[in-house]
């Protein structure tokens, strides 16, 4: 009768376990706004556990996420994705600057009564994360960096195909194989479509992704001033005793994960994984994997 009784409740359960992950997952999890000085900020929450805030890529919103690779961490830890004013779901003035971006990122992070978290930057938003550590290192426990650079100058720089399809207004799957992906690989464009799939289960993704000339060129600005390093940042870098985790493709066409080569030997406490066959999403390409990886290097 126990045996019974145990049974009904593993298959009762393995019913309705999906439905609950799915009505709680990264996919159905709401838009949220906090006020942060004259900007509102949209946000969304998830998981459990060590707050993660996430600052996503050039032209990104809260939707542009893969929602597998959100799940995968939320299975661990509290996820909170940051949107910048003057994108997306949040309102205010669009940051033109590094030191810009640091303060609205600070001023959401003591909004929602964050005292320390760890941070994961995709791309411009890894530029960002990387500012942010630098400059206010008391707030950070520790740092992912996905398919960014370094500051100050790098060998390889951003790539034409990469340009000529990310600054078009709305993007097409075949634009995705190329800014994200590696369009040679079959594998990578299978995987190309299946995020595709995943991150448009939300309706009306396109509409709110950034698409004015004006946008663009704060984005360039504050990505220029950044690689330019007047402040410093790349030699403050090496000095950073936080633990740091870089996660690159070999294709990258924006952000070339090989830029990063001449400081492994000066960091401090930096983990380094490269993907094959990848472009500059590892992360929607391997939602599942580099999601363990995040999670065995934020593990205590």
């Amino acid at each position: 009768m126990r045996m019974l009784s145990l049974l009904s409740l593993l298959i009762v359960g393995s019913l309705i376990a999906p439905q609950a992950i799915a009505a709680g997952g990264a996919t159905a999890a709401e838009t949220r706004t906090v006020q942060v000085g004259s900007d509102r900020i949209a946000y969304r929450q998830l998981g459990s556990g060590t707050p993660i805030v996430l600052v996503n890529r050039f032209r990104g919103t809260l939707d542009t996420w893969d929602p597998a690779f959100l799940d995968a961490l939320a299975r661990k830890h509290t996820m909170i994705l940051f949107e910048l004013p003057g994108v997306g779901y949040s309102q205010g003035t669009q940051p033109e600057s590094m030191e810009q971006a640091v303060a609205s990122l600070d001023g959401f992070a003591e909004a929602l009564g964050l005292q320390t978290f760890d941070l994961l930057g995709w791309s411009w938003g890894g530029l960002l994360a990387q500012a942010y550590l630098i400059d206010r290192p008391a707030r950070v426990g520790r740092v992912v960096l996905l398919a960014t650079n370094p500051p100050g100058k790098n060998e390889i720089p951003l790539q034409p195909a990469f340009l000529d399809r990310a600054l078009k207004p709305v993007n097409d799957l075949a634009d995705e194989e190329v800014l994200f992906f590696e369009p040679a690989s079959a594998l990578s464009r299978d995987r190309a479509r299946e995020s595709r799939d995943r991150i448009r289960a939300r309706p009306d993704v396109d509409a709110r992704i950034p698409s004015q000339p004006a946008q663009f060129e704060r984005y360039f600005k504050a990505a220029g001033a950044f690689h330019e390093d007047a402040t410093g940042r790349r030699e403050k870098l090496t000095q950073v005793e936080l633990p740091i985790l870089v996660i690159a493709g070999d294709h990258d066409t924006s952000t070339a994960g090989q830029n990063w080569f001449p400081l492994i030997g000066r960091m401090r406490n930096a983990k380094f994984v490269f993907y094959s066959q990848t472009g500059h999403a590892p992360h929607h390409q391997y939602p599942d994997d580099v999601g363990n990886v995040v999670l065995d290097f934020l593990a205590p």
